[in-house]
This record gives structure tokens, C-alpha cells and sequence, in this order.
């Protein structure tokens, strides 16, 4: 081959290799959410799905893929063409507390085959209970679980989850044993509590703030380490136990071999919608806390949570179902 041919071949393949990125997107995106639609991760799939839709004018579809602690949807992403049309909107549970929990079962490695895109939102938790319940604070809740071990039982929406650890997190730094009571999501915990079926829940800011502002649930703690700004006049759990922290952040990801210009083109269109006072005001109305943070600060982020959330798993003994 001459020289002549050999340079044009070589332009050829750069321009084929950086076209995906400069027409991208040329056609529908879908966001995959692993979690049923109505929650804290559904709502802000779906605002990364507006903002993408806004910024690229093109279509973008959310598909709800809940099943199986969320490892279903989870796996499709993993095993998705890496050309940046297939997207997750997946949090702390999916990429960090299922491989700490399920380990080599896993259909695929959340490390390994899930790129960082950015950090969309950090979710905090309220620890609830019905406005009959003795205790009105976290230190009042700690003194009875003290005295009566086991006496106080917990709903939480299945072994492992966000709910169950982060609750797990809290008797291990108070010294107190609490009864886990499973349910079949969140949703129906919620129920038990308001019933007074089930004492207390570490729940969802977002779908439990209607039910404290009406009176029908107590708030006690927030596990976010600072008072959330939607209610300030609710201590977080760090004020009695120091470091605690146990809120469920939510971020979006690529599979593995995405490129990269496309990873910097998706990320840039979320991180302006994340540092604009309107999107900034509806999440924290929300009592979700805006992040949008750069692949690899997220990247870092996700490493600390494996460690801390695999230690949490590793001494509460938790077992997949």
C-alpha cells in the first residue's frame, strides 16, 4: 500500500472512529430505571431523561426494569450495545450494595461493566414511626431499644436493602438489637408503620414528607449527616451518633466501552441541569440533595461506598433471599 493510500485509510478510520460521538444522539435514548416506577429513582430517571431530551433534541424513553433487588435492569445495561443509547439511571443499591451482597452470583460486575456518568441526586432517608409511638427522638428510640433488646421491630422492603443496612448501620454505631421485619418493598412497609404494625421504618424522604406534614407519620432522625433543608427542624442521626450516614445517592451510567466523547457530551448536558437554580429548587423541594459531580469524582465516590457499604453488609450478616 503507498504511502498516499495508507494516509487516507488511516483518516477513514479516525473519522469513523470519533463519528459516533459527533452525531450522537441521531436517534432515540433509553434510560433504564431498575426500580418500580413512582419512587425516588423512577422520579429522577426521569428528570435525567428531560434534561437529555432538552439539551440533545431527541427522544428519550424511560423503561422501568424492577425484578430481583434490581439486578434485572441493572444486567441489561451491563450487557447493552456500549454505543451511549442504552443509559442507567441506577442507585446505591444496584451498583454497590448488590455486589456486596450477592458477590460472584451477579450476572455481571457493577465495576467492571457500568461507567460512570454522574452523581444526579443524593436521596435522604427519615426514620418514621406512628405519632402513638413512645419514643419522639433518636435518643429516646436508642434508651428503649437499650432496655427492652428485640422489643422494637423495624419494616424495611427486603434483606440487603437500602432500607435493611442502613438501618443495620444504625444499630451497629447505637450498641442496639431492633426485630427486622421484611415487607414486599417500601411501599407496604410504609403501610405496616402507619397501621402501627411495624414500629418504626428508615424511609424515603420524598414519598413519607406528605404523610409527616399531614400527622400521620412521626419524623424522628434523617440519616443525610446534616439536617435536610425540607425539614429543618428534624435532627439528623449524626447529631446523636457522629458519622453516620446512610442516604441513597442515585447516578447515571454507560456500559462498559461507551466512548468516551460521548460519556463527556452526556455528562455535560447533566451537569449544567444540576447547576441550574430551577432543577436545584425542585429536588430540594424534594428533599433530594443535587450533585453532578465528573465521572471521575463519581467514580472515587462509588469506591469509598464499596468499601463502607461491604463492611455493613460483611457485619450485619445479610444473606441474598
Amino acid at each position: 500500500m503507498r504511502h498516499s493510500q495508507l494516509f487516507a485509510a488511516l483518516a477513514i478510520l479516525t473519522a469513523c472512529a470519533s463519528a459516533p460521538a459527533q452525531n450522537y444522539p441521531n436517534k432515540p435514548i433509553r434510560i433504564i430505571v431498575p426500580l418500580a416506577a413512582g419512587g425516588t429513582g423512577d422520579v429522577l430517571g426521569r428528570l435525567a431523561a428531560d434534561t437529555l431530551a432538552a439539551a440533545f433534541n431527541q427522544q428519550v424513553v424511560v423503561d422501568n426494569r424492577p425484578g430481583a433487588n434490581g439486578i434485572i435492569g441493572t444486567d441489561l445495561v451491563a450487557k447493552a450495545t456500549p454505543d451511549g443509547y442504552t443509559l442507567a439511571s441506577a442507585s446505591t443499591g444496584n451498583v454497590v450494595i448488590n455486589p456486596a451482597l450477592f458477590g460472584s452470583k451477579l450476572p455481571f460486575n457493577a465495576e467492571r461493566d457500568l461507567v460512570p456518568i454522574t452523581q444526579i441526586a443524593t436521596g435522604t432517608s427519615v426514620v418514621i414511626t406512628h405519632p402513638s409511638f413512645g419514643p419522639k427522638t433518636i435518643p429516646e428510640l436508642i434508651a428503649l431499644a437499650k432496655a427492652k433488646p428485640g422489643a422494637i421491630n423495624y419494616a424495611s422492603s427486603g434483606i440487603g436493602s437500602a432500607v435493611h443496612l442502613g438501618t443495620a448501620l444504625f444499630e451497629t454505631m447505637a450498641g442496639i438489637h431492633m426485630t427486622h421485619v421484611v415487607y414486599k418493598g417500601s411501599t407496604p412497609g410504609r403501610v405496616a408503620v402507619l397501621a402501627s404494625e411495624a414500629d418504626l421504618m428508615f424511609d424515603g424522604l420524598l414519598p413519607t414528607l406528605p404523610l409527616i406534614k399531614a400527622g400521620k407519620l412521626k419524623a424522628l432522625g434523617v440519616t443525610s449527616i446534616k439536617r435536610s433543608s425540607v425539614m429543618p427542624d428534624v435532627p439528623a442521626i449524626s447529631e446523636t451518633l457522629p458519622g453516620y450516614s446512610a442516604d441513597t445517592w442515585y447516578g447515571l451510567f454507560a456500559p462498559r466501552g461507551t466512548p468516551q466523547d460521548v460519556i463527556v457530551k452526556v455528562h455535560a448536558a447533566m451537569a449544567k441541569a444540576l447547576a441550574s437554580a430551577d432543577t436545584r429548587a425542585k429536588l430540594l423541594a424534594q428533599g433530594a440533595e443535587p450533585a453532578g459531580n465528573t465521572p471521575a469524582e463519581f467514580a472515587a465516590f462509588i469506591k469509598a461506598e464499596n468499601a463502607k457499604w461491604g463492611k455493613v453488609v460483611r457485619d450485619s450478616g445479610a444473606k441474598p433471599d
